[in-house]
């Protein structure tokens, strides 16, 4: 029985590194079996993962009430009319406008904003509560409805997302089980938020309606609610705060120059 000829020498290391080296210029090689796909991360370290990733790219909500009614309004008219027709539906007025903010129901609904550094509100989301049904206590409802609104120098920056998600936050804590959008069909960045959540579209026409089923509320969705709800107002405080300052600066450099200018005549 013949015996199997003996297998060559490995070549050197030095060799084998030269051909790798050539042959990258050729591409990858394609018979090389991919790297195994990372393990999937689940539990606990999945859920600090995905706050650590929200906290990466945080926004101040802020919740409205009574005082900022005329903020809103303003906010609202600013809107171009083609913003206004996706926002409510029609070619809303100027009047029409400020009927719908005075209208507002701060006691029932929840109205969250989103300031710029000069406190100027660049985005909206207003959340209307169902009432109670058969008559029931605050606590028995089940629905509330979404609309939302960007100021076009803020938009491409994912607030109208990020209002969406503060705004299911807070109607799953309190007790709601679905939220609803009604929206032109046209009106697609809204929809596509609310696909993007999970949310059921449904289109008839020029009109679509959206539902997303929400979770019970837990401890952690309070924390996070009262969380947000804390460093929104530290950052409103904040910013006025700085507001205040820079004025009060202006007005310093002003006082200055206006001293300063009949010693400068007086030269000439």
């Amino acid at each position: 029985m013949s015996t199997p000829p003996p297998a060559p020498p490995d070549p050197p290391a030095e060799l084998t590194a030269d051909w790798v080296h050539e042959l990258s210029a050729f591409g990858p090689d394609p018979n090389v079996p991919p790297a195994p796909a990372p393990a999937e991360i689940v539990g606990p370290l999945a859920s600090a993962r995905a706050a650590l990733e929200r906290l990466s790219t945080w926004v101040p909500i802020r919740s409205l009430a009574r005082r900022h009614r005329r903020r809103i309004i303003e906010h609202l008219l600013a809107l171009e009319p083609h913003d206004r027709y996706l926002r409510f539906g029609y070619p809303a007025s100027d009047e029409q406008i400020r009927k719908y903010a005075l209208s507002i129901d701060f006691a029932r609904d929840e109205v969250l904003g989103i300031f710029n550094r000069r406190l100027h509100l660049i985005a909206l989301a207003h959340l209307a509560y169902a009432p109670p049904l058969n008559g029931g206590s605050e606590s028995d409802r089940s629905m509330a409805e979404f609309g939302v609104s960007v100021l076009p120098q803020s938009r491409s920056r994912g607030l109208g997302r990020r209002l969406f998600d503060a705004a299911a936050l807070h109607a799953r804590n309190r007790g709601v089980d679905t939220l609803f959008i009604h929206a032109l069909s046209e009106n697609r960045p809204m929809l596509r938020i609310a696909a993007a959540a999970g949310a059921l579209v449904e289109r008839d026409g020029g009109e679509s309606a959206a539902w997303l089923r929400l979770p019970p509320d837990s401890f952690s969705s309070q924390v996070e609610q009262a969380l947000e709800r804390h460093l929104g107002e530290l950052d409103f405080q904040f910013k006025r705060q700085a507001q205040v300052l820079s004025g009060f600066v202006d007005s310093v450099a002003e006082v200055k120059a206006h001293f300063e200018s009949p010693g400068r005549a007086a030269k000439e």
